[in-house]
């Protein structure tokens, strides 16, 4: 039995690890405490789950009053370094949510804290676990392919996902390192994985021309706009039959000041919703990656060109088509293959039962990891360093090699 405490009490935190810590793990796991700058947010987490958790301000008064083996982090992007890192000088292991940080600096602070200490930091990349990722996983690493030559990956957001993270604190670069860093850490580390090499050089392009200020009719947030009747994207935050989002938001704003239903519209916001990246990788592999906030259906296509073939995969969300997936491998022969993934093993939970994967090595340990699905520093530096150094590349016009803030840790970045 493992004791756990948890920092950053928002819907993540309670629906992807205290929830089922209550309810699934309670044989391996026991959630000891949480924390959060909003003491109104932490104390709901046990007026909403109905259990006593005893709730906290102070980050380092929990840690002395509770001892944990293992601490959870799930606060805004920008504050995972400062309590990854007190969570390993005080003799604990760490679970963070991705992106693990959101600057080179903070980043070089943890891995030399891991280093130091000798505890281990996870990062929960539970796309990893998603049937249809390990199984492109699987058909890349069985050689199929031959050497992958190139990779295009297109990943586009709907004007109900996508404008979720331009209505909270994502929108602002200082909280998210915006959404090539928070979102993207996500399909880098994908492709760092299927692949299984590094990436070494980047070169960015972005633009924000849908959300911010693109319209003069707009308001400070939702509820009190004077356009909300009008407006396409109106959203109602205490809609929820349970009172979820109004227990967890709105009821709590008087103590920090955080609008969940900020407007699309806002001056504030200064992060892109378009964005292009080119990454060069250290076996020879070039990547072509697009992001996009702004479609009217959600969805995602990987395509790998290999010296055997070409892999076309691609998931369409919100939209009817005869295919919600389709899984496709075309030979040098003119063969065209379609695999059949309507047998595909899944699971029922968040992210299509990877979250529940994922929890399963994190909760119950595992034995084995025959694909790599558990995800460390290294994983972790990997993936927002092609996020940091698209950045860098957009503020300055360059490309960007992850060896200039990366170098000293991972040697090989540098050959």
């Amino acid at each position: 039995m493992k004791k756990y405490v948890l920092v950053g009490t928002g819907h993540r935190g309670i629906q992807t690890y205290i929830r089922p810590i209550l309810e699934e793990y309670q044989d391996c796991a026991e959630i000891a405490a949480v924390c959060d700058i909003n003491g109104k947010r932490a104390r709901f987490v046990s007026t909403y789950l109905g259990h006593e958790i005893p709730a906290y301000t102070d980050f380092d008064q929990m840690m002395k009053d509770h001892k944990p083996d293992v601490v959870i982090v799930t606060t805004k992007d920008c504050f995972h370094e400062e309590y990854i890192v007190k969570a390993l000088e005080y003799g604990c292991d760490v679970i963070t949510e991705k992106p693990m940080t959101t600057t080179a600096e903070m980043c070089a602070s943890i891995l030399e804290a891991e280093k130091r200490t000798g505890h281990k930091v996870t990062v929960t990349f539970n796309y990893r676990f998603m049937p249809i990722f390990a199984q492109i996983k699987e058909f890349v690493a069985s050689g199929k392919l031959g050497d992958v030559l190139s990779v295009h990956f297109e990943w586009i957001l709907d004007t109900t996902h996508g404008a979720a993270y331009f209505r909270r604190w994502h929108s602002q670069r200082k909280n998210s390192g915006s959404l090539v860093v928070h979102k993207s850490t996500h399909h880098f580390d994908l492709i760092n994985w299927i692949l299984d090499d590094i990436p070494v050089k980047v070169n960015a392009f972005g633009s924000r021309r849908f959300y911010g200020h693109t319209r003069e009719e707009r308001g400070a947030n939702c509820r009190t706009c004077a356009y909300k009747d009008s407006c396409e994207f109106y959203y109602d935050l205490a809609k929820d039959e349970q009172g979820f989002y109004k227990g967890l938001y709105i009821d709590c704003e008087d103590e920090d000041g955080y609008i969940r239903d900020r407007c699309l519209f806002s001056d504030d916001i200064d992060i892109e919703d378009s964005l292009s990246v080119n990454v060069q990788y250290g076996k020879g592999t070039s990547m072509s990656y697009s992001l996009t906030t702004h479609s009217p259906y959600e969805g995602w296509r990987m395509v790998f060109n290999g010296v055997n073939g070409r892999l076309e995969v691609t998931a369409f969300e919100n939209v009817v088509v005869d295919k919600q997936e389709i899984f496709r491998f075309y030979d040098r022969d003119g063969r065209c293959v379609d695999y059949d993934l309507r047998n595909v093993k899944r699971r029922v939970g968040g992210h299509g039962g990877s979250d529940t994967s994922l929890r399963d090595n994190l909760f119950r340990g595992y034995t084995s990891d025959p694909l790599g699905q558990m995800a460390d520093t290294r994983a972790g530096a990997l993936s927002i360093g092609v996020g940091i150094a698209a950045n860098k590349s957009m503020a300055e016009g360059r490309s960007v090699c992850l060896s200039e803030f990366l170098g000293d840790y991972f040697p090989e970045l540098k050959k």
